[in-house]
């Protein structure tokens, strides 16, 4: 129910959640669900079925969810807990094509507690080689027509891989049904890259190859991997991060003004300039692996996966053609930040000593975000001296604000049908296309020690300005 004790329109929801007691489930689709109803945005009616192949009740299932909540938040204790829980269901005995153990039978019930025309969410919070059995099984037991489905990435770890999953999906859903989450789209800071260019002449009247230089999209993590380890080896930062979040990010900032702010424009627009991605020459693009990390447990002692990586990709469109855009993510780094960046050229006039980043448009992607603007400004005193001077504005104190985290804004945009900052079939065979190089000549892994910013040769990449957030030095 809302907090303000007012009442919305969506349509009752039975929310199925597939890998309820999962990893992923607990500690972000739990309390996402949880902090949506805390917002008032979750149905006035609604269910959330989990489902798993352990056998527990319904009030065992409250007590794993409420323990989720309490290790990750929100604090149960500031309600509606007793509203919420009254609502959760378990379904276990697996589901597999062959046998839907109790789902089937959940979801009937559910339907009649909340009328024949409840909409059907399926949230696939599995990892990706469990997808294909859990579609074709949703098809066999007559659970796809009319519902939508969450798909979590990566969908599909390769070109070939990815191709034989999305036929799988679409001899069961429409594509109008599927949303492929990737949450980097979901932040509030991603978000803002629209309103930033679009409503502001400052930027908007920039925005382009005449007046950037530029671009750098970096993630550094300063985390390890140690808990994750057997998968994070089969995937790598290069199908973790780059396919996935790098190049969506990407598109964000270099797509074309759409011709609203509907969700089916917004999508088309990021989606178009995709198909001008030049595919990514293996020259540039570095890869890297922290010292240290075989030693992990799960990892081959003669693992060649890479932590790290570093490339630099050109988008042959109109306005960007010739701009370089530097991505940058990997584990164990000096620092942990989310931050798109536009380095301006040199301004023309009578000041010839600017430095090469000394006019800078950044965005972090962190939290609510911020924007900071770099500028070079007179240094007080009697010399006309120039010195570097940022402006930054904290986008969680914009009057009004309710910063949603990801998995919230991308969860309650599945309940209403908002596919803007979800990923499409074709989108995605786009990023696939992009990368196909450097799946097909792999170029050499480079050792880097924990705590630098990666290996010393994706330097080169960054040019004269260098990477913004710091470099390996030889």
């Amino acid at each position: 129910m809302p907090d303000d004790g007012t009442t919305n329109d969506l349509t009752p929801t039975v929310f199925v959640l597939y890998g309820a007691t999962g990893d992923l489930a607990r500690r972000m689709v739990l309390p996402a669900f949880f902090e949506l109803a805390q917002h008032g945005l979750l149905p006035d009616d609604w269910r959330l079925i989990g489902s798993g192949r352990g056998e527990r009740s319904d009030e065992e299932f409250v007590e794993h969810v409420r323990g989720a909540l309490e290790e990750f938040g929100p604090d149960p204790d500031q309600g509606p807990w007793e509203e919420f829980c009254g609502r959760l269901r378990f379904a276990g005995g697996g589901f597999t094509p062959d046998d839907p153990g109790q789902l089937v039978d959940a979801v009937t019930d559910a339907r009649k507690e909340l009328g024949e025309d409840a909409q059907l969410v399926h949230y696939l919070s599995l990892p990706p080689k469990a997808f294909t059995d859990y579609t074709h099984a949703l098809g066999a037991h007559g659970l796809a027509e009319g519902s939508r489905v969450v798909y979590e990435k990566p969908f599909g770890d390769s070109p070939e891989g990815f191709r034989e999953l999305d036929a799988v999906v679409h001899s069961v859903f429409d594509e109008e049904q599927v949303f492929r989450i990737d949450h980097f789209l979901g932040k509030e800071g991603t978000q803002d890259l629209h309103v930033a260019r679009f409503a502001n002449g400052l930027f908007e009247h920039i925005w382009s190859r005449e007046h950037v230089a530029q671009v750098q999209i970096d993630v550094p993590e300063d985390l390890d991997v140690a808990d994750r380890a057997d998968f994070y080896d089969a995937t790598g930062a290069t199908l973790d991060m780059l396919v996935t979040h790098l190049f969506q990010v990407a598109a964000e900032v270099a797509m074309e003004p759409p011709v609203s702010f509907s969700a089916d424009d917004i999508l088309s627009a990021r989606e178009s300039v995709l198909k001008h991605f030049r595919p990514l020459a293996p020259e540039d693009v570095v890869l890297g692996q922290f010292e240290g990390y075989r030693e992990l447990d799960g990892v081959p002692d003669d693992s060649q996966t890479d932590t790290f990586v570093a490339a630099r990709l050109f988008i042959d469109s109109g306005r960007w053609r010739g701009v370089p855009f530097l991505l940058r993510t990997g584990k164990r780094l000096a620092d942990k930040q989310q931050r798109v960046s536009l380095v301006l050229h040199r301004p023309k006039g009578p000041v010839h000593d600017v430095p090469p980043n000394g006019n800078v448009i950044s965005l972090s992607l962190a939290g609510a975000g911020s924007l900071d603007v770099d500028i070079m400004a007179k240094r007080p005193g009697p010399d006309l001296a120039m010195a570097p001077a940022r402006v930054s504005l904290d986008l969680s104190k914009v009057p009004g604000g309710r910063p949603l985290a990801p998995y919230v804004s991308l969860i309650h945009d599945v309940l209403v049908g908002d596919r803007s900052l979800f990923t499409t079939s074709e989108g995605l065979a786009q990023t696939w296309r992009a990368l196909q190089p450097v799946l097909d000549h792999r170029p050499e892994v480079h050792p880097y020690a924990p705590g630098t910013w990666g290996p010393v040769a994706a330097s080169a990449l960054a040019g004269e300005h260098g990477w913004l957030l710091g470099e390996t030095e030889e």
